[in-house]
């Protein structure tokens, strides 16, 4: 069956944390949950953005100061929160920009992208009732996981390895947090997605040659805006009958575009030795151990 936007359930009551929801994709799920009823708690760097787009977005919509680049910032943010949270989607993330260390020494995508929201979900888990939605991207399957070197200070920095090693670790993260989700007898839902190619601020790092080629792909048709971009988040978000575990993305064309659907993953992607040790790896990082259970090696 082809899910559509209008296929979305009745949101009204749930609590639900976008992260980076000032723009883009996050932008997009937030205005559409907040249609749908939802409160929806917009967590962002730069507030007078977020401030901008919840104006836009409008319904039962709160902004909260993260900065998944720094430990100190998602620590307050968790330590400020209070009550339960239905669906935490952690959305916000950089991509392909050049070399640069966060705040706390982590190379910026791998911080940014992987460890942050590791360490966000990790806090928050206890009050999360319903579902952990962790956005990927098709760039998984380029990607490698170097245990050794991870923020690259001792090969030589490339941006796309870099982001597709840290959508790659996001995806392994989702499926790592359902395992130790089922060992611990928890009815929560780990979920990953990944939005096909969207046209958003996010390829602000390519270049002028590429914005302007994807300007005209999604003129074409060929690629999506980012409200399309968003289905498969807001799928994952919310679809009633999802398993944990499933990986969601564009129906389309080598999922691109399209109505979103439960799609496959790499091989390396479901490496569960790798899972294991990059988790491992991201407590002792991180310093934050969401206290689940692990799961034996084979």
């Amino acid at each position: 069956m082809v899910w559509r936007l209008a296929d979305m359930p009745d949101q009204t009551g749930r609590v639900v944390v976008v992260t980076g929801a000032n723009s883009g994709i996050g932008f997009e799920a937030s205005k559409a949950l907040s249609r749908k009823g939802a409160r929806v708690v917009m967590a962002c760097r730069n507030l007078g953005k977020a401030e901008a787009a919840r104006a836009e977005v409008g319904g039962d919509t709160e902004v909260r100061e993260l900065d998944l680049g720094s430990l100190a910032s998602v620590h307050a943010f968790a330590e400020a929160w209070e009550g339960p949270i239905d669906v935490l989607v952690n959305n916000a993330g950089i991509m392909a920009v050049p070399f640069a260390r966060t705040v706390d020494g982590f190379e910026s995508q791998y911080g940014t992208n992987f460890l942050g929201p590791f360490a966000l979900t990790g806090l928050l888990l206890p009050q999360v009732t319903d579902r952990v939605v962790t956005l990927s991207s098709g760039v998984h399957r380029m990607g490698r996981i170097d245990l050794a070197d991870p923020g690259f200070e001792r090969r030589r920095y490339q941006r796309w390895t870099a982001y597709g090693q840290s959508k790659l670790a996001d995806l392994m993260f989702a499926y790592e947090l359902q395992r130790r989700l089922l060992l611990a007898g928890s009815t929560l839902r780990s979920i990953a997605a990944h939005p096909g190619y969207a046209a958003t601020n996010l390829q602000a790092n390519l270049g002028t040659v590429a914005l302007t080629s994807q300007r005209w792909m999604l003129k074409a048709g060929l690629v999506q805006d980012a409200a399309g971009g968003a289905l498969p988040t807001l799928y994952a978000a919310t679809a009633p009958d999802l398993p944990g575990g499933s990986y969601v993305g564009p129906s389309g064309w080598m999922e691109q575009t399209g109505p979103p659907r439960i799609v496959g993953s790499s091989a390396a992607s479901r490496d569960l030795d790798t899972q294991r040790a990059l988790w491992d790896l991201a407590v002792r990082l991180t310093g934050v151990d969401p206290g689940l259970p692990a799961v034996a090696a084979a």
